[in-house]
């Protein structure tokens, strides 16, 4: 039986892929810190209750935690590392980057150390969350492999210490590892802060009568949005293969943000119209008039990403692997389940 390692398992990614490695036949491993409530709810059916699995183990952890993690990586010995786990929220890097520095970079280091240093090196595969952040202000479009990284936040430039990091252990110790390039993927376990989550959500409230209105950023930001559950499958094949690599994982398509409300409200059964302009523009319901969207500064980066838009054609045809659920069938799945909460 294969033995993984998840760090950040309490997260979307890490849920979704617990319960990808469990079907594998896999024994998971995941780490979590104490203060994970919100997100330990995402893996509960795993480890509690009548649904326990008696091969999902969690280990407390914090990936700064250098002593730690080298500890859980002794003691576990797993085959594969999924390291899942960081400060991923882009617009809250800018307001704590010296932690989101030590979490998403130093991080990393830790775990490939700790790899190194328990002499797992030709045992243990490691996948390491990489992110379209990474290139930021973008020079071509779609963005792949070979596209030179401009990271404009501090999540990014963690993460791109993070990315050569991984790189220089692959080269410098022979350790197995590989990059992800994920660009944006979303599923009902999004965070509640993620912006399509919010989107949502919101609009949730709003049918409810719970709310009237909801505020966002930059709604003309445009991603390459796909679906969580497909994009773990793509980081098993990625340590399935004979030889590490760095693989962009996308769609292929971009929207905005302003798409993503639009298809959203429609959804729900509302359809919204847009005036002003700038900081000043709402968006209105076209029955009522009644603002349902305003914009917030606050929630403006300092420096902004205008868009991501993915090519995943080397993952394609190196691990056979395509995104199915495309950015329509994404926001239906996604807004039906916040309307069908009880």
């Amino acid at each position: 039986m294969k033995r993984a390692l998840i760090t950040g398992v309490a997260g979307q990614d890490g849920s979704y892929l617990s319960e990808f490695l469990l079907q594998k036949g896999y024994e998971v491993h995941g780490t979590i810190r104490r203060s994970s409530l919100e997100g330990v709810s995402r893996v509960d059916h795993l480890y509690k209750g009548e649904g326990k699995n008696k091969h999902f183990n969690v280990h407390y952890g914090d990936i700064t935690d250098s002593i730690c993690m080298s500890h859980i990586i002794s003691k576990v010995k797993p085959d594969e590392i999924y390291h899942l786990a960081a400060q991923s929220h882009v617009r809250v890097s800018f307001d704590i980057p010296g932690y989101t520095a030590q979490t998403d970079a130093i991080g990393t280091l830790n775990i490939l150390e700790a790899i190194r240093q328990n002499n797992l090196t030709n045992k243990t595969k490691f996948y390491q969350a990489s992110t379209s952040e990474l290139f930021g202000k973008v020079s071509e479009s779609p963005q792949s492999e070979s596209t030179p990284f401009y990271p404009r936040s501090p999540y990014g430039t963690a993460k791109l210490y993070a990315y050569w990091t991984t790189i220089n252990y692959r080269e410098a110790y022979g350790i197995f590892g590989s990059n992800g390039i994920l660009f944006n993927h979303e599923s009902p376990r999004r965070g509640n802060s993620f912006v399509t989550k919010k989107i949502v959500e919101s609009i949730a409230q709003i049918k409810r009568g719970k709310i009237k209105g909801f505020k966002l950023g930059n709604l003309d930001a445009q991603r390459d949005w796909g679906y969580a559950p497909e994009y773990v499958e793509a980081m098993w094949l990625m340590l399935q293969q004979e030889e590490p690599s760095d693989l962009v994982i996308a769609t292929g398509e971009t929207h905005s943000v302003r798409e993503f409300i639009e298809k959203s409200f429609k959804i729900a059964g509302y359809t919204i119209y847009w005036e002003g302009s700038g900081i000043d523009e709402v968006g209105k319901c076209s029955n009522s008039n009644d603002t349902l969207v305003s914009v917030d500064p606050y929630y403006f980066r300092p420096t902004e990403v205008e868009i991501l838009h993915g090519n995943p054609s080397k993952a394609e045809k190196l691990l056979g692997w395509k995104a199915k659920t495309k950015f329509n069938e994404l926001v239906k799945v996604m807004m039906e389940f916040e309307l069908n909460k009880n």
